[in-house]
């Protein structure tokens, strides 16, 4: 009977130790909190006595404490755990580094969290990327090299942190940071050094907006993210670094691949150009093979601006006539004085290109051929496919120093040939017949029929310019005459029945590349041969020519002509009476009407015009009268005075004759005078 009643009571006995024994267990590892009345029952039921209940319950908080750190530990080794996985797997390095400043903010439950990268160059640190932020200021924040919390833990290189950033130290702080902080509502931060090595990268932030004291763990956990961000941060540093190495890699590689083509373009130029030197060959055969190699027009102009051969596509001055005067753009043109300076090719630039007067292509690079103090023109090349290197731009300097040769090769042949065609023209123009067997075979050398020549042209050059002058008549008459210098002259003989011979075009082309006034005699052709010798009436001829147009350019010269075209018929009768002397013809002058002359300087008269007036018209007063439109007692008073200033007898037939002719010569001598403006009032010029 008591066994029965006693066995309930030991089934609720158990049971009750079972509930005290879940509710101390429960305080322990429990997420919610037990009552101190719940857990001072527990233990009565479990049989503690009251003096030792108080140290249960300190061993149950310690227990609670405790495994809430364990719990909370396996919680941020779980993290660390999960940022390394990511860590290995990643392979977006700005992805990366979003997700640990957002495991942070998780993990430290802080209101913001955000990553700041150091530049060592500058030693500033910029906001990479934020959580928790919502201030643009704030994540787009700029640090100062020694500034702000940011600063000390680079310097330090060890973790700060600040309860209250207002009462930070104020030496550190910058009014731009302090505006962003106040923004965003920041009170306290805590900052960890991201480190690699010996370099810092950057730091790791979080931050509160109330104030909060951060423990030793949350110090260590948020210091291994912040390594875990360095090994991100280190490993796009790396990726930068190789990718910046392969570029330089493939940049130098093109380069390199640039210069070995160049150098086999300029292989090929220069084995050609020596090959056209040595077979011979001209411009034609040099300007294409410069533009076969280098992918581009190329035209050779000389130092008077005349196209001497262009080849390829797009070459300047393709449709100008060989030998025709061009018109370079002023650009264009200092580009060539430039190269002629430096001796180095120039390029233009895209903006500084200039499209050619009649030209159908631009200019994209000159070089200008010049020897010594000579110039001899430019090399000018159009656009092609590819940029001139710096081994381009050596092949046309060399290929313009080729045709600098060229040019001098040429010249000597000119130079040679200019002196054989002198010593023909002057054997022509010498009268010595027994000069003259060889005449015919040495201008038939030249392409010129002797025979034919039944035309002379002296042209008047100062000396200074005689040569260019020479050379201009000689490009001008080509194959249908000869020109040489005889009596400081250029003397051109001519077939006149053969187009171009007239003088105007010709006087009007030397003055052009003479660069000044030039006189131009011209006798009548010769007569045609007779039943004699061809070759000696034609040069008996052209003998007779010359020495009637040397006269007439004498008598021209002291008169003060230079810039004609004279006609010896229109001058003969003076040549025929004087040899050309300027004394002489001023002493005759002088002699018969200088009284006339001076009594005019004197008085400011004109019996002088009376006088010419009187001889022009046959010693006729009324017709005198009539031309000068004055009465005839007029003239018949101022007849009356010439008698008394010239003598009796002055109009008698000799001396009026020679008194007209004086008058003719004075006229002339004026009109000279003032053509050229350099009339002396009162004299003789």
């Amino acid at each position: 009977m008591r066994d029965d009643i006693s066995a309930p009571a030991t089934v609720d006995g158990v049971s009750a130790r079972s509930e005290a024994l879940a509710t101390v267990l429960g305080a322990v590892t429990g997420d919610g909190a037990v009552s101190p009345r719940d857990l001072g029952a527990a233990l009565e039921t479990l049989g503690v006595p009251a003096p030792r209940q108080e140290q249960a319950r300190e061993h149950v908080h310690r227990a609670h404490s405790e495994h809430v750190r364990l719990r909370r530990r396996e919680h941020e080794l779980a993290a660390l755990f999960a940022s390394a996985r990511e860590l290995a797997a990643a392979r977006d390095g700005k992805a990366l580094l979003e997700r640990l400043v957002q495991r942070a903010h998780e993990i430290l439950g802080c209101d913001v969290t955000y990553l700041s990268e150091y530049d060592a160059r500058t030693r500033e640190l910029n906001v990479r990327t934020t959580a928790g932020a919502y201030s643009g200021e704030f994540r787009h924040l700029n640090v100062p090299a020694g500034y702000g919390l940011a600063g000390e833990v680079i310097e330090l290189r060890m973790p700060r942190w600040v309860p209250r950033y207002s009462e930070y130290l104020a030496d550190r702080r910058v009014p731009d940071i302090d505006r962003a902080v106040e923004l965003e509502g920041v009170v306290s931060i805590l900052g960890v050094p991201m480190v690699s090595g010996d370099d810092v990268l950057g730091v790791l932030f979080v931050a509160t907006r109330e104030e909060r004291s951060f423990t030793p763990d949350q110090i260590a956990l948020l210091s291994a993210l912040a390594d875990h961000a360095s090994v991100v941060l280190r490993t796009a540093h790396t990726l930068r670094d190789l990718w910046r190495s392969e570029e330089e890699a493939r940049a130098a590689l093109e380069r390199l691949t640039e210069h070995l083509a160049e150098r086999d373009r300029a292989g090929a130029v220069h084995r050609e150009l020596i090959q056209v030197v040595l077979d011979g060959g001209g411009f034609g055969q040099l300007v294409r093979a410069l533009s076969s190699a280098l992918g581009r027009g190329v035209t050779v102009i000389d130092a008077e601006d005349r196209v001497i051969a262009a080849s390829g596509p797009a070459a300047p001055f393709m449709s100008a006539r060989a030998g025709g005067p061009v018109e370079l753009p002023p650009r264009v043109r200092a580009a060539v004085a430039a190269g002629a300076r430096t001796g180095h090719c120039q390029v233009l630039a895209g903006a500084d290109r200039e499209m050619l007067a009649g030209a159908e292509h631009e200019v994209a690079a000159v070089g200008a051929m010049r020897a010594g103090a000579q110039d001899f023109g430019a090399l000018l090349f159009g656009p092609g496919d590819f940029e001139l290197g710096p081994v381009d731009r050596r092949t046309i300097e060399r290929a313009a120093q080729v045709c600098s040769l060229l040019e001098l090769q040429h010249q000597a042949v000119a130079r040679a040939e200019g002196r054989l065609l002198t010593d023909l023209v002057a054997d022509i123009l010498d009268g010595q017949p027994g000069r003259r067997d060889d005449l015919e075979r040495r201008a038939r050398a030249f392409g010129v029929e002797l025979s034919r020549l039944d035309t002379v042209q002296l042209y008047v050059v100062p000396g200074e310019r005689r040569a260019r002058a020479l050379a201009a008549a000689r490009r001008h008459v080509g194959a249908a005459g000869l020109a040489g210098l005889s009596h400081d002259a250029v003397v051109v003989l001519l077939d006149s029945r053969r187009p171009g011979a007239g003088p105007h075009a010709l006087r009007e082309h030397i003055a052009r590349h003479a660069g000044g006034p030039v006189l131009a005699v011209v006798p009548p052709p010769t007569e045609p041969a007779g039943a004699g010798d061809p070759v000696e009436e034609a040069v008996a001829g052209l003998v007779e020519c010359f020495t009637l147009a040397l006269r007439t350019s004498r008598l021209l010269a002291v008169i003060g002509v230079d810039d004609e075209v004279a006609g010896t018929d229109d001058y003969l009768p003076y040549v025929s009476v004087f040899d050309a002397d300027a004394r002489s013809l001023t002493s005759y002058v002088t002699r018969l009407i200088g009284p006339v002359l001076d009594y005019d300087a004197e008085r400011g008269t004109e019996l002088e015009a009376t006088l010419r007036a009187f001889a022009r018209c046959n010693a006729s007063p009324t017709r005198a009268a009539r031309m000068l439109g004055f009465h005839p007692n007029t003239i018949l008073q101022r007849l009356e005075r010439l008698d008394a200033l010239l003598g009796p007898g002055w109009r008698e037939d000799d001396r009026f004759f020679r008194i007209s002719l004086a008058v003719r010569l004075r006229e002339l001598m004026s009109a000279a005078h003032r053509s050229s403006a350099h009339e002396e009032p009162g004299g003789l010029g």
